[in-house]
């Protein structure tokens, strides 16, 4: 199993919305896209300097499947909403045994 996980530093302008809207759009690719196993959607309540404001945990059955995910025309709207509201982003994938 793949699992993909992004945290994203959002812009000061909007926060609060943007991250809902975001979260939203987020938890709709799960109906959208068939290779996407699973999707979890989190907001930080700690607020720590070292903090991000929202975490995407994600899986897949297959590398291919995470490539076709981020190649698909509904992740890619979502992108590039996130590019548009976001200040920072950081990603891990990797393979759970």
């Amino acid at each position: 199993m793949i699992v993909h996980i992004v945290m994203f530093q959002f812009k000061e302008e909007n926060k609060v919305a943007n991250i809902e809207n975001v979260v939203e759009k987020l938890e709709a690719l799960e109906e959208k896209i068939d290779v996407l196993l699973s999707m979890e959607v989190g907001v930080d309540f700690n607020g720590s300097e070292r903090a991000f404001d929202l975490a995407l945990y994600s899986t897949f059955e297959t590398k291919e499947d995470l490539k076709t995910y981020a190649t698909h025309p509904e992740h890619l709207k979502v992108v590039q909403l996130i590019k548009e509201v976001t200040s920072e982003s950081k990603v891990v994938d990797y393979i759970k045994n």
